[in-house]
């Protein structure tokens, strides 16, 4: 029988839960405004991806400096947050119009994979048959999506808005949950 260990660095102070609270508040209410949007305000969808992708990289910064690995890896994603956050801000239209396309792309790309990896580990994969169902599904969706500008704007809407209510749960998840046991986990 295999045993887990996780290495946890004594010298890496955990960031305060008032801040998990606070960030999983101001995920909670973009998402409201997010989704209470109507689809045909492209400038505004533009601006407010911008803002959510900046948060997001404010967010990845945090988390270079709190994460006791892959900092660098957090450093990075921060920081070409930041940038692709300014750009959503400069360029609201164009932002709107490639996020759209980008999300249906890569519903199609998804589920291409997650139908191909069900396929392929059927006799590995406990549960293959939902992995084959919603890689079909993301199919069907990414096809939806491009098939019409009109509907991967509704798509890029709930996308972003879903994103940044469940970042905001996860988040307020985290500023309460019961503190880790001292030691790390075993």
């Amino acid at each position: 029988m295999a045993t887990v260990s996780v290495d946890v660095r004594e010298d890496v102070p955990a960031p305060p839960r008032w801040l998990f609270a606070v960030a999983g508040v101001l995920w909670l209410f973009v998402a409201l405004v997010i989704l209470s949007l109507d689809s045909t305000s492209v400038a505004t969808i533009g601006v407010m991806v911008g803002f959510v992708v900046i948060m997001a990289g404010a967010d990845e910064l945090g988390a270079a400096f709190a994460a006791p690995g892959w900092r660098w890896l957090h450093a990075v994603a921060g920081v070409l947050f930041l940038v692709a956050g300014v750009m959503a801000l400069l360029e609201p239209f164009q932002t709107f119009g490639i996020l759209a396309l980008f999300v249906g792309w890569y519903l199609l790309i998804k589920g291409f994979f997650d139908v191909m990896t069900a396929v392929a580990f059927r006799h590995d994969l406990p549960m293959w048959g939902l992995t084959l169902a919603v890689g079909i599904a993301q199919l069907l969706l990414g096809l939806w999506a491009l098939g019409y500008p009109g509907r991967s704007a509704w798509l890029l809407l709930v996308w972003v808005g879903f994103g940044a209510l469940f970042r905001g749960i996860g988040n307020l998840v985290a500023a309460f949950a019961p503190a880790p046991a001292p030691g790390g986990i075993r």
